[in-house]
């Protein structure tokens, strides 16, 4: 196990009468929108990509795994295709709702789901399945992918984005190597979400499709901001779970100060903008196409 594939991870329990799912507990401790509305024209391109490579055509159902607040399902549904997105965290399908609700969208629905166990969607209900990092972190990979299948139909694909460990290119997973390094051990058992970004993992989650119609592709999302890159790591310090857990855990050990400028030195030194005071970030990631034959 490398140093991102686990403590920045750590799952919490929520302060409830009840044991919480950790991962629901994660996700809903941040404010993923705010990291989101940094990823929202990468997103549309995404989709519009989606269209052009595998000449698409309407009406058509997809689903959005993981969907956070609509980063690839708005655009989705823009287009004309009816989108149900599926996500664990309350707080960004209320987000997402209400970004449907705003842009008029009737075709677009967000709802709570677990992606290890999709309850109440019916076997092959969608023409297309896609989570674009999102059911990556869902803790038990194996009913992540079967679920996957469950729900598309026979013969349609299944799209994935993933993080991809100790990527050089990308600015995510070297945040969170470095996150990590500043959290305590993952618990015994706890399979990493990083490893969906290993291509033979992949082989092996998806045991039933024969490895020709698997493909892989490494493409890049970009962080986009009006404000500088100082800004942009503390958007990921208050608002993104993972780097929340590694700042209290680096607060307690008087650390926060050396996590803040090792990510603030990554962050200047992704940085692609060429306009002062703004911030434009690459991050490679694994895009996996899955023909659902």
């Amino acid at each position: 196990m490398t140093p991102e594939t686990g403590p920045a991870f750590r799952p919490e329990r929520a302060i409830t009468d009840s044991i919480m799912n950790p991962n629901k507990a994660l996700w809903e401790k941040g404010d993923f929108t705010r990291i989101a509305s940094m990823m929202r024209e990468s997103g549309e391109e995404l989709v519009q990509s989606l269209f052009d490579q595998f000449n698409l055509h309407l009406p058509m159902r997809v689903l959005d795994l993981g969907c956070g607040d609509g980063t690839t399902a708005v655009p989705m549904a823009r287009i004309g295709a009816e989108v149900v997105g599926i996500d664990i965290a309350r707080n960004l399908v209320e987000a997402g709702n209400k970004r449907a609700k705003e842009e008029g969208l009737s075709n677009l629905t967000f709802q709570e789901g677990d992606a290890c166990k999709l309850e109440g969607i019916a076997d092959e209900s969608f023409d297309m399945s896609i989570s674009i990092f999102g059911a990556m972190f869902a803790p038990r990979p194996k009913d992540v992918a079967a679920e996957l299948l469950r729900v598309t139909k026979q013969g349609r694909r299944i799209v994935m984005g993933n993080w991809i460990p100790n990527d050089p290119e990308s600015f995510v997973s070297q945040l969170l190597k470095i996150s990590a390094a500043y959290t305590p051990p993952p618990p015994e058992g706890f399979v990493s979400p990083m490893l969906w970004g290993v291509e033979e993992q992949i082989y092996d989650r998806f045991p039933g499709i024969p490895r020709q119609h698997i493909l892989f592709d490494r493409e890049t999302f970009h962080f986009r901001s009006d404000r500088d890159t100082a800004d942009a790591v503390d958007t990921f310090r208050l608002y993104y779970g993972p780097t929340m857990n590694a700042f209290e855990a680096a607060e307690k050990n008087g650390k926060a100060d050396q996590l803040r400028n090792e990510l603030l030195k990554l962050a200047k030194d992704f940085n692609r903008s060429q306009v002062d005071g703004t911030t434009v970030i690459p991050a490679t990631y694994l895009r996996v196409t899955v023909n659902h034959s």
